[in-house]
């Protein structure tokens, strides 16, 4: 017979599983440490009642491992999280008894002093809580690419020429200060045809010379292979690492871990290298400020040009906001004094700019078949023929992507919707295939006009795809290419091709574009949105750019009427000019960034209960609600918005408001959450 066996450990009562383990694990016989033994922790907890910092017991068996910055695990709330030790100390200001860290999950001090500092200071400007803005700023973990030796710090590189800069106003002055260690802000307008990413990796070399580190965020990744290669050819491929969601886990951190070491000195990446932990940060860079890629969809939303231009005023570093178009906001650095404007003389833009022509909607077509077949008027068809007679490849943007995306009825112009949901009617393929709905999907071959019962359609918008078609109709014979959302081409060769894209989407030619045909402004100036005006600029400069000057043939085609703002500061090209009348006109109508504006949005029920606890400023003004999204079958609004306006000096206490009211709601445990975003991109 055998006798009574022992249970699993985890089977026993919790007192006799205490009572099996060793008496050095066991919480009442663990000593503190006898240095510092307290441990202030951030939990990673995402609570905003929660947003500080909590004191725990360094067990002497820790004392080695627990370092600031350190990632651990301690008990909260009954439950084992994540954290972060921002600091040791030898006292504290709990009168209770405090609990013991769990473990220390990796000794590598991944938060600084400095990012910490910078974290909070984001969290404050956003309404947002720590936890929330380190997630962003530190990668996940990976313990075999932490375990790596660590290589040699890259040398510094040598001074590298600048000449390029000698075409700009300010830009020597600019580059002898980033030499000398001084700090200056600057806000650069590229010449069209620029070498962009020469002229940055120039910038960030030269800081690199002198012992300290730049950082410098493009939009997407294809603008970070460009500048990526281009500072490696000038600091060396060990003096520059590259960030980005693109590489993986793995290899994200180990490139992160590289920069936090001290190991590389520049850091080019998208959107998260703005937290990118350099150390003795001399120069951060921020190109094309307007791409809304620029804005982080997380919790608190913070801006990559808003976040670099507090870190350069926290760390006395440089800062660039550069781009072939401005913005109010970069307008508003300008105008404060806090930046120069570096840019070129009138006599410079006029041997780098290309020719532009604004053709009205109502243009005459061509008589030529083949122009008509392709919606051009006969200026951007005639521009296109002698743009490929000549050799060089022809870019047609187009403002939407896919084949007809909206449609409408042919006699009265009401836009055709669902019978099923309501949505959107649009065509997705060539000729011969029934409409379909954009929302459902469900196809409806038997249109017919709720307000005048015709059965025919015609394109309110054509989209890439219809555009390759009727062009390669109207060119046969030259190779048509599309570059878009499914697949977005980085460079095209320098041959006869017509390359039809969507904004943004824009290949690099060599050589440059004989012609740019910037096709149905009204799509992109049409829509309802306050930066409308300077995003369509935005979106015809970059392509424009990618035009040869006008001495060597180059032209460019916009498809809007010649009298409004943004065309001729396109024909001008003078974005400066346009973003002087930009910041004007919203300092008038007391709209961003001439104001502080933030956006609440919720039910109706969770939106109206945050007001009524929010406590704002004297200068507060509220805006609204407005509905958001469709109603119920009862026509109730699901949930509705709320903006709330301050002036700047305001902007702070407002952020603090806001987080204080979101803070009590969540300690109370409300159902209906309520998202909050300070400076949001759309407030119409």
């Amino acid at each position: 017979m055998t006798g009574p066996q022992t249970p699993p450990l985890w089977d026993l009562p919790k007192a006799k599983r205490a009572a099996g383990r060793p008496a050095a694990a066991r919480k009442g016989q663990q000593r503190p440490a006898e240095r510092d033994p307290i441990a202030r922790i951030v939990v990673d907890v995402p609570l905003a009642h929660l947003d500080r910092t909590f004191d725990y017991q360094v067990p002497a068996q820790l004392d080695e491992a627990a370092v600031p910055g350190c990632r651990v695990r301690v008990r909260f709330a009954g439950q084992l999280v994540d954290g972060f030790l921002l600091e040791r100390a030898a006292t504290t200001g709990h009168t209770g008894r405090l609990a013991f860290l769990e473990r220390v999950v990796s000794s590598e001090p991944v938060l600084g002093p400095s990012l910490a500092s910078l974290a909070r200071t984001v969290a404050e400007r956003y309404g947002g809580t720590l936890i929330d803005v380190l997630r962003l700023a530190i990668p996940p973990r990976h313990a075999k690419a932490e375990a790596e030796p660590a290589g040699p710090p890259a040398p510094a590189p040598p001074v590298p020429a600048t000449t390029g800069w000698g075409r700009y106003q300010r830009g020597t002055a600019f580059l002898d200060a980033l030499r000398g260690q001084r700090q200056a802000h600057a806000v650069w307008q590229a010449l069209p045809g620029e070498d962009w990413p020469s002229r940055l990796a120039e910038a960030a070399a030269t800081v690199a010379s002198g012992g300290r580190g730049a950082v410098l965020v493009v939009p997407d990744q294809r603008d970070l292979v460009r500048l990526h290669a281009a500072c490696a050819r000038l600091a060396g491929e060990g003096a520059v690492v590259a960030l980005s969601a693109d590489v993986g886990p793995a290899e994200r951190y180990r490139r992160w871990l590289a920069v936090a070491r001290g190991l590389s000195r520049i850091v080019v990446g998208t959107r998260a290298a703005m937290f990118a932990p350099v150390a003795d940060p001399g120069l951060f860079v921020v190109w094309d400020d307007g791409d809304d890629l620029h804005v982080d969809p997380h919790m608190p939303y913070p801006q990559v040009r808003d976040v670099l231009t507090l870190r350069a005023h926290a760390e006395r570093a440089s800062l660039v906001v550069a781009g072939y178009a401005r913005t109010a906001e970069a307008q508003l650095l300008v105008e404060s004094g806090w930046a120069h404007a570096v840019i070129a003389s009138w006599d410079e833009l006029r041997r780098a700019a290309p020719r532009v022509t604004p053709v009205g909607e109502d243009f005459d077509v061509a008589r030529d078949e083949a122009a008509r077949a392709a919606r051009l008027p006969a200026v951007a068809f005639e521009a296109a023929r002698q743009a490929l007679s000549a050799g060089a490849p022809v870019l047609v943007q187009v403002p939407r992507r896919g084949y007809v995306p909206a449609l409408a009825c042919a006699r009265c112009r009401t836009p055709a919707h669902c019978r099923r949901c309501a949505g959107p009617l649009a065509l997705s393929g060539g000729a011969g295939r029934p409409p379909s709905c954009r929302w459902c999907g469900a196809p409806d071959g038997g249109f017919r006009c709720v307000a005048c019962g015709s059965t025919r359609l015609r394109a309110m918008v054509v989209g890439s795809q219809r555009t390759a078609e009727e062009l390669g109709r109207a060119f046969p014979g030259v190779p048509v290419r599309t570059s878009g959302a499914r697949e977005v081409l980085a460079t095209v060769p320098g041959k006869p091709a017509l390359v039809v894209c969507t904004p943004g989407a824009e290949p690099v030619a060599e050589g440059g574009y004989g012609a740019a045909l910037l096709l149905d402004g009204w799509a992109l100036l049409g829509r309802q949105d306050l930066r409308a005006a300077e995003e369509t600029l935005r979106r015809w400069l970059a392509a424009a750019a990618l035009v040869r000057p006008s001495a060597a043939g180059g032209r460019v085609v916009v498809g809007a009427e010649a009298g409004l703002t943004p065309v001729q500061a396109l024909v001008r090209w003078d974005p400066a000019w346009h973003a002087e009348r930009e910041l004007a006109e919203r300092a008038g109508l007391a709209f961003p960034p001439a104001v502080r504006m933030a956006s609440v949005e919720g039910t109706p029920g969770a939106v109206a209960a945050l007001l009524e606890e929010l406590v704002l400023p004297d200068s507060g003004e509220l805006l609204g609600p407005v509905p958001v999204g469709r109603a119920d079958e009862e026509g109730r609004t699901e949930r509705e918005r709320m903006l709330i306006r301050v002036p700047r000096s305001d902007g702070r206490a407002l952020a603090t408001a806001l987080a204080t009211a979101q803070a009590q709601r969540v300690a109370r445990k409300e159902a209906d959450p309520v998202r909050i975003q300070l400076d949001p991109l759309e407030i119409i």
